[in-house]
């Protein structure tokens, strides 16, 4: 997010707690006050809260039935000290599961700005997606735009791109098209990618002479 907008980052794959890494803040404590609980900030303006924060380690498994999802979930969403936020964030497992089903049901009264569906160009993954904008469809969340991820690869040296995996039937600008839901852009491949979520770092940040800098900056604004 630009400027200086405060913003929470809420990650509930309750199974993958993957955004603590992603976000350089591995191995840091969850703090509780009269509040609260504490999230973890990355920043002065960015805080995140995951279940990853609360795991004696961080490899241990997440073996849960659905209502201790569903407890959990609700206990991030009511008892979370975030402040004031301009936006709260909430990353999501693929599909359509109970984290999704929990957070319509009790984030309903506060009501859902809308949601961000990520796709890859590949029949299999636009299938994926289009169970979950009907998902959307149907509990009556807006749908603010799909994204195209891995939209070909970019080489970090030369520049030149390539196709990695074909969009056989057009990929999510064809699927949104489809669906009447907005394109917000595609992102190419770039391992540095990769490279900034194994060490925590800000991509956006540290290559900002890669195209996938240019459209993640587009998809934002």
């Amino acid at each position: 997010m630009g400027g200086r907008h405060r913003v929470g980052a809420l990650d509930v794959d309750i199974c993958g707690p993957s955004l603590p890494k992603m976000a350089g803040v591995e191995g840091e404590q969850i703090h509780q006050s009269s509040a609260g609980w504490c999230p973890v900030y990355v920043t002065d303006n960015l805080a995140v809260m995951s279940i990853g924060f609360l795991l004696p380690n961080p490899d241990d498994a997440i073996i849960w039935r659905g209502p201790k999802k569903n407890g959990m979930i609700k206990q991030f969403l009511k008892d979370v000290d975030w402040g004031d936020l301009d936006y709260l964030v909430i990353d999501t497992p693929p599909g359509t599961s109970d984290e999704h089903l929990s957070l319509v049901q009790y984030l309903s009264e506060a009501g859902v700005d809308g949601a961000v569906v990520v796709t890859t160009p590949q029949d299999v993954s636009c299938a994926d997606v289009r169970r979950e904008l009907g998902f959307c469809r149907r509990a009556g969340v807006r749908v603010l735009g799909v994204v195209e991820n891995m939209a070909g690869f970019v080489c970090p040296r030369c520049g030149g791109e390539s196709v990695v995996f074909p969009a056989s039937s057009g990929g999510g600008r064809a699927l949104a098209a489809e669906l009447a839901v907005p394109f917000l852009g595609s992102i190419p491949l770039d391992p540095r990618i990769g490279k900034s979520c194994d060490y925590g770092d800000s991509f956006l940040d540290q290559y900002k002479d890669s195209p996938a800098y240019t459209s993640y900056m587009s998809i934002v604004e």
